[in-house]
């Protein structure tokens, strides 16, 4: 552990901005939660934040802009909100992470393009469905051309907020050109369904690829890796159907259950968006650590 960590802090006090804050409280190798802001008294999130001894305020993003010492700011609010937040960041010298599909800065997944982009001022998450399905499409794109990638996000009705809700065209449009910037797939394409089953499901993404050459051995075996790679910092994340071929077809499925911190378990969907968040953030608070000596 670091003798010493960058202060953070996190922009939104709802179900993403409060399950990031406490997996940063209690995970984080390099960054320390100084304070949560958001708009409501009221909110759960600033109430957990002070029971933990982390400063938060309901006078929005401007208690943060204060603090001098802050280095790292995610933002889990909501893409039109991110907009107004992501000038107001840049001026006053705040790294961005963005946890909303408002693609301000360049699309980054921890295991795929994150080395490229440390030195951003503003890091984009892309969206839920992105950072579950984009690894697997840059897997099997490091086998074949993927010449055309669809995603199916299915989630839980009930692990869908308001924000969620209120981004959906931001989700499919962002998903699907992080499909092809970050996945390398030629065209890409998004869809989300809400289901409301009941007892709510977990997370699940089918992930259609239409490829150049069907070379089935070392596409399962790239798959295989990549899921490895990405439970390292997602436990919950695992293979539901292994690689499926039909002519130049190749279709799997991704199952994501939640860590259960302050989420329910099937809002995987959440989780690996805050999952993607923490390995980020310590990835670039520990350069900025390296940078100050």
């Amino acid at each position: 552990m670091p003798a010493k960590k960058i202060n953070v802090g996190i922009i939104g006090p709802g179900n993403i901005g409060t399950d990031l804050m406490i997996k940063i409280f209690k995970y984080s190798k390099f960054m320390n939660p100084k304070i949560i802001v958001g708009i409501y008294a009221s909110s759960d999130g600033l109430r957990i934040a002070d029971k933990l001894g982390i400063g938060n305020s309901s006078t929005g993003i401007g208690a943060l802009l204060k603090d001098k010492s802050i280095k790292i700011a995610f933002d889990a609010t909501t893409a039109s909100a991110h907009f107004k937040n992501a000038a107001l960041l840049k001026e006053a010298g705040i790294r961005a992470i963005d946890l909303t599909p408002a693609a301000v800065g360049p699309y980054v997944c921890p295991v795929v393009d994150i080395a490229a982009h440390l030195d951003a001022p503003n890091i984009n998450l892309m969206t839920c469905g992105a950072q579950a399905t984009v690894p697997i499409v840059w897997a099997i794109g490091t086998v074949t051309k993927i010449k055309y990638a669809e995603i199916v996000a299915t989630i839980a009705s009930k692990s869908a907020g308001p924000g969620t809700r209120q981004n959906i065209d931001e989700f499919t449009q962002t998903t699907a050109r992080a499909l092809e910037i970050v996945g390398k797939a030629e065209k890409g394409k998004a869809i989300i369904i809400l289901n409301p089953a009941e007892p709510p499901i977990l997370m699940r993404n089918t992930i259609y690829t239409a490829v150049a050459e069907q070379k089935k051995e070392e596409i399962i075996d790239a798959v295989n890796k990549m899921v490895e790679k990405v439970k390292e910092y997602v436990p919950g994340y695992r293979l539901r159907v292994p690689p499926i071929f039909d002519d130049d077809k190749v279709t799997t499925m991704i199952e994501v259950e939640g860590a259960g911190e302050y989420l329910p378990k099937y809002s995987g969907n959440l989780d690996i968006e805050t999952s993607a968040a923490l390995a980020v953030g310590d990835l670039v608070a520990q350069k900025l650590l390296k940078k100050e000596g």
